[in-house]
């Protein structure tokens, strides 16, 4: 649903510009093209090695590693995986709750599924190129240790002992 509403928003707003200036408008679509081909490949290889990643990393093997009983070991772990996964959250939710009905901690399901959405180690290089190696690197690493946080905290509020 919510798609649809923004969708809806950037037609509305794409029609408006056209009104309000056509060569502005078509000005900008032609940015907005050349920088998409840009990114693209750097995308593609983000989507394969995305891919390769998945192949390995199938939900009986992350449970396994991310019990209740692998304590902070199992956070940092599961941290980790997240960070160098890429995938949707329409993905990752489903799979956090397959990992969780499998064995797998509360606790490192919220640092698995934290890092998973706020650490792009896989677009690091896209991300890079974009926005420069500095503000890259500190925006990562800034949401690294948000998620661990988030999973400390969650670790207490659930009375969970490591």
């Amino acid at each position: 649903m919510f798609t649809i509403v923004f969708y809806a928003v950037a037609v509305a707003g794409l029609i408006a510009s056209l009104i309000a200036d056509r060569s502005k408008t078509r000005r900008a679509l032609e940015k907005a093209w050349k920088a998409f081909l840009g990114i693209l490949p750097e995308f593609v290889v983000v989507i394969v090695i995305t891919g390769i990643i998945l192949s390995f990393l199938d939900p009986q093997t992350i449970s396994r590693l991310l019990g209740d009983e692998s304590g902070w070991m199992g956070v940092l772990g599961a941290a980790v995986v997240g960070s160098v996964t890429l995938m949707p959250g329409f993905v990752a939710f489903p799979l956090a709750a397959l990992i969780l009905e499998q064995g797998a901690g509360l606790v490192q399901i919220a640092a698995f599924v934290s890092t998973l959405m706020m650490v792009g180690v896989i677009t690091f290089p896209v991300e890079r190129r974009v926005f420069g190696t500095r503000i890259a690197l500190v925006r990562n690493s800034l949401a690294f240790v948000f998620a661990l946080g988030v999973a400390g905290v969650l670790g207490v509020v659930l009375g969970s002992v490591w």
